[in-house]
């Protein structure tokens, strides 16, 4: 039996009424009546519960989407979509200027490619295990504090067994496994923007990106918000429709890791890299899920400029966030965090005791340890990419970002240790256009020549 994921009505109407109790609607009474109905909770972790819900279950799921989505909400004030309403909730939106690209750009972008791909590579065989079997699996191999790529040697069975690598990754992701950079959507996502930049430019709108995914990716790439919003394109709604329609995931990390070729062509920018983060986002995101995106992407704008430290684009990142937000709040809180501890497992406990109520791919835990491990680290390589994906949630898209940025700020490839870069082989796999087996290099000076187009 072929059961999709992501998509079925009987396990969003779970993750929606979660959702609404996230962003200040009141979804107690429509719950009750989906559990006495005989309603199951959304799965976990999984993207579909085992089997499928009866006929009537499922049409009820259908309405009662449709019921919680008119609910009105508390925080709608002070957490736009809009991106005029956004700005006017920041009181320090950053000015508008013309990319500065620094000397040797391309040498940088080249680092934050490899810097992304490591990262991605380094969480994908952890990706959706809870924190305490990543740091079991880790100590067995002699691998804590993390300081290299997981490796199933010397792990006891048993522990494998009660916590088996994730089974897509493990087979190419895996230390003694690695050949070149598999494919991953958070390598896909930037393939696709750096297409969209080169067919449409930076003056592109939502319904260009829509159009490019449909005629790029495919469906089976796609997974939580921008699956849900490719199903709505294919029913014929349109964007920014796309980012609500019974789409409980609108505020999980899927934005946020479209956002680097976004920050990579504004150099010096951050406004115009938050300003095209967010017509990206609006096909599939709403809210936090837009802000996340945003926020990274004017960090990697601030980055590439040349002049920052990490601390410099946090702040930066945070400009283009309303302060009220939640995913403001969770940012600033997990640096102040970091400042405060010495060791960055409490740092990790005290965030997962603070979010423990939000799924593990919700931008805003994710969001947060990505800010707390660049800077514990101080923007250093190997430390942000061990610390964003030792702290476990959606670790292949944190080390992702977190490795991104720091690999940036390092400045060229040769400045990443040839441990985390050798197995890369300069190749990497992809199901988006032409890309398949293209260099990190060839990717930096096609992202070199974005950047430098008006």
């Amino acid at each position: 039996m072929l059961r999709l994921t992501w998509v079925q009505p009987e396990d969003l109407i779970g993750h929606e009424i979660r959702q609404a109790h996230e962003d200040g609607r009141e979804p107690t009474a429509i719950a009750r009546r989906w559990r006495a109905a005989g309603g199951r909770e959304a799965p976990e972790r999984a993207g579909a519960s085992a089997g499928p819900a009866t006929r009537y279950l499922r049409q009820l799921a259908e309405d009662l989407l449709d019921e919680l989505a008119d609910l009105p909400s508390r925080s709608a004030e002070h957490e736009p979509t809009c991106l005029e309403r956004i700005r006017a909730l920041c009181p320090d939106w950053p000015a508008a200027t013309a990319p500065r690209p620094p000397a040797r750009q391309e040498s940088r972008l080249h680092a934050a490619w490899l810097g992304r791909a490591v990262g991605c590579l380094l969480g994908k065989p952890v990706e959706k295990l809870p924190l305490d079997a990543i740091r079991r699996l880790a100590r067995s191999a002699g691998n804590w504090p993390l300081h290299t790529y997981f490796t199933a040697r010397g792990v006891p069975p048993s522990l494998l067994e009660a916590h088996p690598w994730n089974r897509r990754s493990a087979p190419t992701s895996l230390a003694e496994n690695i050949d070149g950079m598999p494919e991953d959507d958070d390598l896909n996502y930037p393939l696709l923007n750096l297409l969209l930049l080169q067919r449409r430019g930076r003056a592109f709108t939502t319904a260009d990106v829509a159009g490019l995914w449909l005629a790029e990716l495919p469906a089976g790439r796609t997974f939580t918000a921008e699956r849900v919003a490719y199903r709505n394109l294919l029913c014929g709604i349109e964007p920014p429709h796309t980012a609500r329609h019974r789409n409980p995931f609108r505020e999980w990390i899927g934005a946020l890791i479209r956002a680097d070729v976004h920050g990579w062509t504004n150099p010096g920018d951050p406004a115009s890299a938050a300003g095209q983060a967010h017509r990206d986002a609006a096909l599939t995101h709403t809210a936090n899920g837009v802000y996340a995106a945003m926020f990274t992407a004017a960090v990697i704008a601030t980055a590439a400029g040349g002049t920052a430290d990490v601390h410099a684009c946090l702040r930066t990142g945070l400009t283009v966030v309303p302060p009220r937000s939640r995913l403001a709040l969770a940012v600033r809180d997990a640096v102040r965090l970091a400042r405060s501890h010495e060791d960055f497992d409490t740092v990790v406990d005290e965030l997962h005791t603070r979010h423990r109520a939000l799924h593990w791919v919700h931008a805003v835990p994710n969001t947060a340890l990505i800010a707390a491990a660049l800077t514990h680290a101080d923007g250093d390589f190997t430390g942000s990419v061990c610390r964003a994906v030792s702290g476990g949630w959606d670790t292949d898209s944190n080390g992702a970002t977190a490795g991104g940025v720091a690999a940036l700020l390092a400045g060229s490839p040769t400045a990443l240790p040839e441990r985390w870069t050798a197995p890369l082989k300069n190749r990497l796999a992809t199901s988006v256009g032409d890309f398949d087996g293209t260099g990190f290099d060839a990717l930096a000076h096609l992202t070199h020549l974005e950047a430098g187009r008006p």
